[in-house]
């Protein structure tokens, strides 16, 4: 019932406008021939990579007697090199021409929302959205390379649409600031998934806190068919009309939708920096055999964590495509460094009050260099939570390599021989 719900708003509802691509000419089609296209976006999926939500343009052709949804967010798990590429930011992504039924039914099936807006294009930019579409979903030009923000399944549908509409989709939106950054939605998205949204949160560099237009906040479907619902284009007869004629939840979903913001992590992460902090300085000073090995692993974890961590960003900041992570601030909080201070802390203790006091003021830099002009990168909370522990390790490095001194000074100094009687 959903499906031919859904089929009925798209047969039952007109279309309109004009427009052309690089690719094809597609002559004027008549009024009642024309095909009608429309907008889906479906709501988040359950699994990470449904969470932002998808989108695809419907083409009703009542000439070739076909309703077909053209997806341009297909990917293979049996892709050569799958999780190499993915790491790298290589992935090949493809438009895939379903029929609508089905396309309507996988997603209904999973509990997603759906959302249908009817476009009004010209018989004649109709037709070459039509023309267009079937082109690029043919297989050697259906595949593209594949960027989270910049080129997506929502870009290449607004892409599409924005080539027939003459580029008045991109001269209305890309003037109009967009109430959110690429790190606000991509972490509030993924929310759901804490540990995801948190390792996303740590990954992203400064550039995921540049303001954006509402073009490129279009990079997200739901944003996208908010978005549209605003845009106006001429009609035949030159009078301006809204580009979506008739909008309509079909399916309102049995999941829960989009978070509206992220979670906001800064306290929680302040006390946990904070309590992590106490309890090694706490264990460290502590008698005891079992108090030293608690503190051994504990110490040795974080170092581990901190270590490896900063090595990943290092590694796709310097070998990957993923501009989002480059130039990450989080660097001077998951330093590398870490990696050797399990080595020397107990074996070379001046060497370790070094490295660790170099870790320290690493994490106190990072609270500078992100007030810097350009520099600005949204990690208060990580900083909160790395700053104190790494303060404290310098503290206890220290407090090692002097106590010891300084009882030996005290305790074997020579008193001065008594010359007189």
């Amino acid at each position: 019932m959903r499906s031919v719900l859904f089929l009925l708003i798209v047969a039952g509802s007109a279309s309109v406008c004009r427009g052309g691509t690089e690719t094809q000419q597609v002559a004027p089609t008549d009024p009642l021939t024309s095909p009608k296209v429309a907008l889906v976006t479906f709501g988040p999926g359950r699994l990470p990579w449904e969470r932002f939500g998808h989108n695809a343009i419907i083409v009703d052709d009542p000439a070739a007697g076909a309703r077909i949804a053209y997806n341009y967010g297909v990917f293979d798990f049996q892709q050569k090199h799958f999780l190499l590429n993915l790491a790298l930011g290589h992935m090949r992504y493809s438009l895939v021409a379903e029929p609508l039924e089905a396309a309507v039914e996988t997603n209904t099936a999973e509990g997603r929302s759906v959302t249908v807006q009817m476009l009004n294009l010209t018989p004649a930019q109709a037709g070459q959205l039509a023309a267009f579409l079937a082109w690029n979903a043919q297989p050697q030009h259906a595949d593209y390379q594949y960027d989270y923000f910049l080129n997506n399944c929502s870009t290449k549908v607004r892409d599409a649409l924005n080539r027939v509409l003459g580029g008045a989709l991109e001269r209305q939106l890309a003037h109009r600031p967009a109430p959110h950054t690429l790190r606000f939605d991509a972490v509030r998205l993924v929310s759901p998934d804490f540990w995801l949204a948190l390792g996303m949160d740590a990954a992203m560099g400064p550039k995921g806190d540049r303001p954006l237009s509402l073009w490129q906040e279009s990079f997200v479907p739901m944003v996208l068919s908010g978005a549209v619902g605003d845009v106006v284009v001429s009609g035949p007869n030159g009078a301006t009309l809204p580009l979506v004629s008739d909008a309509e939840v079909v399916f309102p979903g049995e999941l829960p939708t989009a978070p509206s913001a992220p979670r906001e992590l800064r306290l929680a992460l302040l006390a946990v920096g904070v309590g992590l902090a106490a309890l090694l300085v706490w264990l460290a000073g502590a008698k005891g055999g079992l108090y030293r090995a608690c503190f051994a692993v504990l110490a040795g974890a974080w170092w581990l964590i901190c270590g490896l961590s900063g090595l990943l960003l290092a590694g796709l900041w310097a070998f990957s495509d993923h501009w989002g992570i480059w130039e990450n601030q989080n660097i001077l909080l998951l330093n590398p460094v870490c990696l050797f201070l399990p080595l020397v802390w107990w074996r070379a203790p001046r060497v370790a009050c070094h490295l660790a006091t170099l870790v320290a003021a690493a994490a106190l830099f990072s609270l500078i260099i992100r007030t810097l002009p350009g520099m600005y990168q949204d990690n208060l909370g990580f900083i909160s939570l790395a700053a104190p522990v790494h303060m404290a390790l310098a503290v206890l490095a220290w407090r090692r390599v002097r106590g010891p001194a300084a009882r030996r000074g005290t305790v074997g100094q020579e008193l001065p021989s008594n010359r007189t009687v």
